[in-house]
Order: structure tokens, then C-alpha cells, then sequence
């Protein structure tokens, strides 16, 4: 089960992926079938999800065909507008942690604990989306390709073994990263939090896709360049450590969204750095969920 947010007739909406057609199946047709109240974007769909179940939602899709073709649409952000900010894992790839080592206020520990911090995505932006390089502002744009976590309930002290449980999908997001600005200002609120910077989608992968833990291909090309190529697998801190870990203390919502670090090959990273430009096209693959791809301009 995929779902995505899109427009269609100058309309936003949401719906769920038939692949087999390259076309969409409205929500509104499904939540009619179940005699639901449709919900009006993906953060209601998310809260009321497990009020029904997927097996009933899967049963109906099972009977309905494509209304809308893709060609026909916009796909937006899955999430458009978080109701708070991305949680982000830094440094979560060892090999990551090596390359960025020269980077300014960087250490180069391997980290003993999971290294947190917030993203601004409001609103986060979508697949074929232009990503503004504000190059009167940004000298050293980056990309960084990494799995996002949405939360499917609320939820506080999980126990590792229950992290699935809370978690509703996953998507793909590109944690675009202003270098500079992200070291003259110590730590990375501002240059992970320019406007346009959080890429993501551009579908969401219900959990029942894909086996857990994820061990799924992440790569990032740059130009047709392949620059990012690992597995999920490699996380320093799994997804069950950090679920666990960050509500501990943390209340966590549905639709909440957590990217899980990227692996080595980002712009930083080469000698010299190879930031983007204007004109450059960045793909971010995830195994099992697809591709997003966004111009820089």
C-alpha cells in the first residue's frame, strides 16, 4: 500500500498508488466504500488509520481501479505541512561520520549516542520540486539522501521490540544542507532549515511493504552521477534504538516525521567538495519506495 498527496484540477488530495495502472486511487472512493468520512489530508488519514485497519483498506483497493492517472498530477510532499519539525539523526553512517571529519565544527567521534536535531519543512517540498539554491545566502549546498520515519500513533517510552508497532510508513527525503551557514552558526538549525530545503516523498510506504527492521538500497545521483550508494542496514542506531531512544522523553505524535541520517558521498565529502549548482538534478532512491527528484535552481 502506497499513498501520496497530490493536485489534480488545481485541487490538492490524497490518494493511494495503483502501480499496475501508473494511476491513483482517490481516498474519497475508498473511504465511501467503508462508509468512513473522508479524511481531508494525510496527517487525518494517519490519525484515524488504525481505527480501520489496513486489511479492510487493502481489501477495498483490492476492488477499486485508478481514477486519475500520474501524468495527470502534481505529486506533492506526502506530508506538505508537519505539524512540528523533522526530527533528524546526525552522523548515523559510519562512513559518513569519516568523510565529514574536515568539516568545521564537526567532530569525528563515532558517536556513543544518537545525535538529534530539528529541521524546519514547512512546508516541505515535493517530488520534481525546485529546490532554491539562495545563492545570495548559500555558498556550499549540499544533498543528502536518507529514509524518513512517520509515526502512525502517539506514543511515549517505547521498548525497542514495539517500535513497529507505532510506526505508520516510510518515505524518502533529501535533508539539503547549507554547509556554510551550517558551520559559521555551530550548530545546523539554520542551514538544514533554509526554505525549499526538505525534498521529500514521493510516496509513503505503508510499514506492511517492507520487512522490519528496513535493509533497503539508499542511493543519491547527482547529474546521472551515482554519489551515494549503500543499505539501510548500516544505521549506527536502527530505527528501533531511536524510536525508543527519542521517546523516552519525548511524546511523539502521529505524522511525526524522523529521517535517519545519510550515508558517505555527500558534496562534503570529496577533495574538494562537490556542492551543487544551479541546474543540477539530484535523485534520491530508496529500495521499495522510489525515486524523488528535484532540480536545484
Amino acid at each position: 500500500m502506497y499513498l501520496l498527496t497530490y493536485i489534480y484540477n488545481n485541487k490538492e488530495y490524497i490518494g493511494f498508488l495503483d502501480e499496475e495502472k501508473n494511476g491513483i486511487i482517490p481516498a474519497s472512493k475508498v473511504f465511501t466504500e467503508l462508509n468512513i468520512d473522508e479524511p481531508k489530508d494525510m496527517l487525518s488519514l494517519i490519525d484515524n488509520f488504525d481505527n480501520i485497519g489496513d486489511d479492510e483498506i487493502k481489501k477495498v483497493l483490492s476492488s477499486c481501479e485508478a481514477e486519475v492517472s500520474l501524468n495527470q498530477v502534481k505529486i506533492c510532499a506526502p506530508i506538505p505541512y508537519p505539524r512540528r519539525n523533522v526530527f533528524c539523526l546526525g552522523k548515523n553512517y559510519l562512513d559518513h561520520v569519516h568523510e565529514v571529519k574536515g568539516l568545521k565544527n564537526v567532530n569525528a567521534d563515532v558517536p556513543q549516542k544518537p545525535i538529534y536535531f530539528s529541521k524546519v519543512a514547512y512546508p516541505a517540498i515535493g517530488h520534481e520540486d525546485y529546490i532554491d539554491s539562495h545563492s545570495a545566502t548559500v555558498k556550499d549546498l549540499d544533498y543528502e539522501v536518507e529514509l524518513a520515519v512517520i509515526i502512525g500513533k502517539k506514543c511515549k517510552n517505547v521498548p525497542k521490540e514495539e517500535a513497529e508497532d507505532v510506526i505508520f510508513g516510510y518515505t524518502i527525503c533529501n535533508d539539503i544542507s547549507a554547509r556554510d551557514l551550517q558551520q559559521e552558526h555551530v550548530q545546523w538549525h539554520k542551514g538544514k532549515s533554509v526554505d525549499t530545503f526538505t525534498p521529500m516523498g514521493p510516496y509513503i510506504a505503508h510499514k506492511s511493504e517492507i520487512a522490519f527492521p528496513p535493509c533497503l538500497e539508499i542511493k543519491s545521483y547527482v547529474n546521472g552521477e551515482l554519489r551515494q550508494n549503500s543499505t539501510t542496514d548500516q544505521l549506527i542506531f536502527d530505527i528501533p534504538t531511536i524510536i525508543s531512544d527519542l521517546s523516552s522523553c519525548i511524546t511523539l505524535y502521529p505524522g511525526d516525521i524522523i529521517i535517519t541520517g545519510t550515508p558517505a558521498g555527500v558534496g562534503a565529502g570529496f577533495n574538494p567538495p562537490n556542492y551543487l549548482k544551479p541546474g543540477d538534478v539530484v535523485k534520491c532512491y530508496v529500495e521499495n519506495i522510489g525515486i524523488l527528484s528535484n532540480t536545484v535552481k
